[in-house]
């Protein structure tokens, strides 16, 4: 097996392998797309393959298309086409494989090695079909990915990941029918190389750019809204954003309405609750921030949170989303600072006979813990005395309560600074 996959092997072989009965011996049923080919004479083993609409050939050493009239009797029915992991360096053989799909709708050829491999003319038309095409770390050239771009008027989503581009070069001709363009883990640093990406797709919907070193984004207002006039998400995960203009920026996409940005060095020095608050209090029109759906009550209490944080900040450093703000909310004030921590400590007043004392109470104490400390305020011991509580804003308007139970703890009196303690000779 290691020297046949060193030597390469073809789609036909694999497909034959793969869907053979032995290896795949049931037709699945409606709905799933499973097909038994009929034989075309000379191919007795053709007859006998279940095949379904679904080709996944991943990791199979493949390196060439084969027979080509083998591959359109196996393919006729394929939508959907996995060949990544897989050896092919020649756009050629791939050219073959796809003039033979002629239903062909998605394509992924991730982890091929393709990078200097090129279409020779003519060819490029087998790609007419495709809707959506996987390229991600097969290194494959701009100059490449605008030919098959070209060839392809009706793409719409596009994976680009994991090709090391530092930068995007520029296409003579747009590509209006692209809406999903997925560039993540690549070397993309300057915004002056993505906003050619709007100018090369400007009908883009949806923008991943995560994992790309994107350290700002330098563009006026008016030029945003003519890049990305049709953009509605964009992901800049653990970009190099470090400013709130850049943030403020997104604003100005005139159809944004997901974005996810999470990692960047901007939000490092923020809580969780700031980093969500400040975000949702910057981007008035956006309705899901990092996959979470923003309410109108959560973007109105981040609207006040964001007045009252920047409350001390000197007037020439406001951002200008702080006027805004203002002029609608006014100028709130800082919320009251309540502890609602349980009281761990209170002073009590200690009655005795005709005796007072003062005693400081630690409330994890039980009740037990509080006769034996009283014996020496009143020189009885525990199980000569009877104890009670008196609330001391409601004086003796209620009985004072006894505290019978030693294993009770006394913070469950809800006992307070002020109130007493009642001591009381138990009686023979």
């Amino acid at each position: 097996m290691e020297t046949e996959e060193t030597e390469g092997r073809t789609l036909v072989q694999v497909i034959s392998e793969k869907y053979s009965p032995e290896n795949f011996p049931y037709c699945r049923g409606p709905g799933v797309g499973v097909v038994i080919r009929s034989s075309p004479q000379g191919s007795p083993v053709k007859d006998r393959l279940n095949l379904p609409s679904i080709l996944v050939l991943d990791g199979c050493g493949i390196t060439e298309a084969g027979d080509e009239e083998e591959v359109a009797t196996f393919c006729a029915h394929v939508v959907e086409l996995d060949l990544s992991h897989n050896q092919i360096k020649d756009w050629g053989e791939i050219s073959k494989i796809l003039s033979n799909i002629p239903n062909l709708d998605f394509l992924n050829l991730s982890m091929n090695p393709l990078r200097g491999s090129s279409l020779e003319p003519g060819t490029a038309e087998a790609f007419s079909g495709l809707r959506r095409l996987v390229l991600n770390n097969t290194h494959v050239t701009w100059d490449m990915v605008h030919t098959l771009t070209r060839e392809t008027p009706e793409l719409e989503e596009l994976f680009l990941c994991l090709n090391e581009y530092e930068s995007v070069s520029l296409s003579s001709i747009s590509y209006p029918s692209l809406r999903l363009l997925h560039i993540t883990d690549n070397q993309l640093q300057e915004w002056v190389e993505v906003r050619k990406l709007g100018l090369i797709y400007p009908g883009l919907v949806s923008l991943i750019l995560a994992n790309n070193s994107l350290a700002s984004i330098h563009e006026p207002e008016d030029s945003l809204h003519r890049l990305f006039p049709n953009l509605r998400s964009i992901n800049l995960h653990n970009s190099g954003l470090c400013r709130w203009e850049d943030i403020e920026k997104l604003n100005f996409f005139p159809k944004l309405q997901e974005v996810r940005v999470m990692g960047i060095p901007l939000l490092q020095p923020y809580t969780d609750q700031e980093r969500r608050c400040l975000m949702v209090a910057q981007l008035p029109s956006v309705t899901v921030l990092n996959g979470s759906v923003v309410t109108d009550g959560e973007r109105e209490d981040a609207e006040r949170f964001f007045i009252r944080y920047y409350l001390d900040c000197p007037e020439d450093e406001l951002p200008q989303r702080y006027h805004t703000l203002v002029a609608r909310y006014g100028r709130l004030a800082p919320l009251a600072e309540v502890d609602l921590r349980p009281l761990c400590h209170v002073q009590v007043e200690v009655h005795f006979g005709d005796q007072t004392e003062p005693l400081a109470l630690r409330l994890d104490q039980t009740v037990g813990d509080l006769k034996k400390q009283l014996r020496a305020v009143v020189q009885l011991p525990p199980n000569k005395i009877r104890v009670y509580y008196i609330d001391r804003q409601l004086g003796y308007a209620l009985e004072p309560q006894e505290m019978k139970y030693g294993a009770r703890a006394l913070h469950s009196y809800s006992i307070r600074d002020g109130d007493e303690i009642l001591v009381v000779p138990k009686t023979q």
